[in-house]
């Protein structure tokens, strides 16, 4: 990895059936964020799909970052992250925020959402996606369970 970064990626997929009541209660309970496995450079991802009871599954680890959906930025000892809207789906979001910048030690959760509907029924799927990224080794395998240093909220509002 070519910048001192640990990042972890939480993706949260789910339809119609868990946008009410329990269903829902039980979506907006599951993690934004996990415990680090360790503190060296690497890209981490959970996934937590509704069909599968939100359960958390970790992908391979790994040490390369997918430079399409993340810009980083290295400059006079700050880093410049950008998260990119790679998803074709609603809503689109022509304003985007600026890059965020951290020192080492500092850390930032971006979060952002969508809304597509599928092609072979017409019905929704929602997807929300979890940035956590630091910048610099990390020590504390708890660090993104608390406040980040940065936090940039696009989610919007889905119907």
């Amino acid at each position: 990895m070519d910048v001192d970064v640990v990042v972890q990626w939480v993706r949260t997929e789910w339809t119609k059936d868990s946008r009410g009541g329990a269903e829902a209660a039980r979506r907006n309970a599951v993690p934004e964020a996990f415990p680090l496995p360790h503190g060296r450079p690497a890209v981490h991802e959970v996934i937590q799909l509704e069909w599968c009871d939100f359960e958390p599954v970790w992908s391979k680890e790994s040490d390369s970052i997918d430079r399409i959906r993340l810009s980083l930025l290295e400059s006079d000892e700050m880093l410049a992250v950008q998260l990119q809207d790679t998803m074709h789906a609603a809503p689109r979001r022509w304003n985007r925020p600026s890059p965020v910048r951290l020192a080492r030690g500092e850390w930032v959760r971006w979060q952002l959402n969508h809304r597509w509907q599928r092609p072979r029924d017409g019905a929704h799927n929602y997807e929300m996606t979890t940035l956590n990224l630091a910048y610099g080794p990390v020590s504390d395998l708890k660090l993104f369970l608390g406040k980040p240093t940065r936090l940039v909220d696009e989610r919007a509002r889905l119907r």
